[in-house]
């Protein structure tokens, strides 16, 4: 590096890049934790017998809290400090996971998710600015970054497997305690490495505009749950108009405040507007995936949680993989054709999964997941950095929490409508007149549940499991065509300067 490189730019050293590991290492629990549940299902629908709803509301609950709350935390750690929000959310994340593990209910669980997304969201934002105030020199920032999302979505893609070891000798409530000792860990070697930091001048703290993002994302999503499992209409027609007038007062107030949670004036740059939107639809499209086919290999295929979770693998070796060959392809090729290539290799894997799920042998699922990962782990790279370098350095906090916002948003609404449209799409699929009345209700709710109080051998499971395949394949097929829309999205809006 040249002596230029190095003017009145501070170089980081040793203890920053041993803190920026600790920071990793945050980031890769809350990656798992968002996606080891999905091997979970099976487990703790035998124990707690979750309705399909309330099945749902577990999967995503952690999501919807996090992405309610990142504006907010964001917000509130360049105040009381990032170092010291960090700590805090790590300490209430140890404790909500001990809650978790050991739930009695449903509900119970449904309540410690909702406190795990809470205690994430003032983790998350945390790692990001902090990791922007340790490395000053643009170079070693752009790699410090990318790491940050490498570990983003290379613990996504592993959750499967760890959650897989884990319930092939343990019950479900392991997944949750593993967070304990990687969360003794994060606040031990933070308190001693991490340097603290603060916003010297934040402004204001707008909590009214705090409240009116949560509740816009929260009704938005129930609006969607409520649809789809039926009952009286008014519930999410009326859910839906306060999320959107939640949302459009929350973007008015942004757009004349002093000192505003998020620089809407942002997506007014094409570039960072696509990156984020692009964001957004592949994590819905991928979330989905995660959610339905840890069951699909459990329930149907009768593979135990260790071995869905080998067979997983395809996708967490190809995403992160593709990390090593990312900055040469955006050399020859451009950021936005390759993020736009990545995407439109997902959907053609997302499509093959819905052909190959049928086929007896797993050969051809894996060559479908193999391309998932590959895409998913190109366009999850460089979105970050894409959404970074399209606005100016001033503003990279707000990016930042803008584009967080977009891949938990994204896999909240991801398990929210994909999942309900599978639960849609695997009733409509029964022949209802042959189900004894006794169980009607378990057999309709899921397959989880009807895995619970079916003869292992009889003709009605039978049934249900094809009719779960079949709803998977047109879930895999929807995904197919989001990402095929994130990815025109991304080729035409995303530079590609070579």
């Amino acid at each position: 590096m040249s002596h230029d490189d190095r003017e009145d730019v501070g170089f980081a050293g040793r203890r920053e890049w041993a803190a920026l590991s600790v920071l990793v290492l945050a980031v890769v629990m809350l990656a798992v934790d968002g996606t080891v549940l999905s091997l979970a299902v099976p487990a703790l629908s035998a124990d707690l017998a979750p309705t399909s709803n309330q099945l749902l509301w577990i999967g995503d609950i952690y999501s919807l809290a996090l992405a309610g709350l990142l504006v907010t935390m964001g917000t509130l750690a360049d105040r009381v400090g990032r170092k010291r929000l960090l700590l805090i959310g790590a300490a209430g994340f140890g404790l909500a996971s001990l809650l978790a593990a050991f739930a009695p209910t449903a509900g119970w669980l449904i309540a410690a998710r909702f406190l795990l997304g809470v205690a994430g969201a003032t983790l998350m934002p945390s790692t990001l600015s902090i990791i922007r105030n340790m490395f000053e020199n643009a170079r070693q920032r752009t790699t410090a970054i990318a790491i940050w999302a490498a570990a983003a979505s290379g613990g996504a893609a592993i959750g499967p497997l760890v959650g897989g070891a884990l319930l092939e000798h343990f019950w479900w409530g392991s997944v949750f305690i593993i967070n304990v000792p990687v969360i003794i860990i994060l606040i031990v070697f933070g308190y001693i490495l991490i340097p603290e930091s603060r916003d010297p001048d934040p402004g204001k703290f707008d909590l009214f505009s705090a409240a009116l993002s949560m509740v816009a994302i929260v009704a938005l999503v129930y609006a969607v749950k409520a649809a789809v499992s039926g009952g009286n209409l008014w519930v999410p027609v009326g859910t839906l108009v306060v999320g959107v007038a939640a949302g459009w007062v929350f973007i008015r107030r942004q757009q004349y405040s002093s000192s505003p949670l998020i620089d809407v004036s942002l997506f007014r740059h094409p570039a960072f507007a696509g990156a984020v939107t692009a964001t957004f639809v592949s994590v819905l499209a991928f979330s989905g995936l995660l959610f339905f086919f840890s069951q699909y290999l459990q329930l149907v295929r009768g593979n135990g949680p260790l071995q869905a979770g080998i067979r997983e693998l395809p996708v967490t070796l190809a995403s992160v993989a593709v990390v090593g060959i990312a900055g040469s392809l955006v050399l020859r090729f451009g950021r936005g054709y390759v993020i736009g290539g990545g995407l439109a290799l997902a959907a053609i894997g997302m499509g093959g999964i819905a052909m190959a799920s049928d086929a007896a042998q797993y050969f051809w699922l894996a060559i479908a997941l193999v391309l998932v990962g590959l895409g998913v782990g190109l366009a999850f790279t460089l979105t970050t950095d894409a959404v970074m370098t399209a606005v100016p350095p001033d503003k990279a906090g707000s990016a930042s929490a803008v584009s967080e916002t977009a891949y938990e948003l994204g896999v909240a609404l991801g398990i929210a409508l994909l999942g309900s449209l599978l639960a849609t799409l695997y009733r409509a699929g029964l022949n209802t007149d042959s189900i004894p009345p006794a169980v009607s209700d378990k057999v309709t709710d899921s397959l989880a549940s009807a895995v619970n109080v079916l003869p292992p051998e009889s003709e009605l499971l039978h049934e249900a499991k094809v009719a779960f395949v079949h709803a998977m394949q047109w879930t895999s097929v929807t995904s197919a065509v989001l990402l095929a829309v994130a990815a025109v999205i991304a080729w035409r809006v995303i530079p590609s300067p070579k």
